[in-house]
């Protein structure tokens, strides 16, 4: 289930605000008083947009897996050599966590602060979307272009480089992201090819 988009201006500046001391201060160091400083309003208006914290780190958590899914997954199903799809995913999963880097980065780092159902709820979107990956991978290795290897392991390290990628990417580094993709997808499905 995902989060509908916020039909009102206020409620996308919570969100805002929110994605952004979350992963500044940390989940659980931020308060309803900061979110309501920052957006330049009183705690208790806040309820007016929200029921509590948590919705809001849910909320953005789902939205972030929304744009993977939305940017990424069509490129993972299309009619295209897996090693071609592969690249090209490495590539636009990167673009997006470019875009989107506080959002995604809160799923790696904040999940746990999620209750059990919701964290099961986003943990079973996190695995699809890996599924999809490793999916991909075994196309590869089915149609030769990629030698025989551990799925899962492949799957695991070409994810683990692109979502740590938000917490060392710079805008004004050396290498710009279209640079930094084919630089993992060479390093990785150069690794992987037959």
């Amino acid at each position: 289930m995902t989060t509908p988009i916020p039909a009102r201006p206020r409620e996308a500046e919570l969100l805002a605000a929110a994605t952004r001391l979350f992963r500044q201060r940390g989940y659980h160091a931020t308060s309803m008083q900061d979110l309501g400083e920052a957006l330049g309003m009183n705690r208790g208006s806040l309820y007016h947009y929200i029921n509590g914290k948590d919705e809001l780190l849910w909320a953005i958590l789902n939205r972030a897996l929304d744009v993977l899914e939305v940017r990424v997954l069509p490129i993972l199903e299309a009619d295209a050599p897996a090693v071609e799809r592969l690249t090209d995913a490495i590539r636009e999963h990167l673009r997006v966590a470019a875009d989107h880097a506080d959002e995604l980065s809160l799923i790696q780092i904040e999940l746990r602060a999620l209750d059990r159902d919701r964290q099961r709820d986003i943990i079973a979107r996190r695995n699809a979307y890996e599924n999809r990956w490793r999916a991909t991978i075994e196309a590869g290795i089915g149609d030769g272009s990629l030698r025989q290897f551990d799925v899962r392991l492949a799957g695991i390290g070409i994810l683990s480089a692109c979502n740590w990628f938000t917490q060392w990417y710079r805008p004004d580094g050396r290498l710009g992201v279209d640079e930094i993709a084919d630089a993992f997808a060479e390093l990785f499905l150069g690794g992987l090819r037959a």
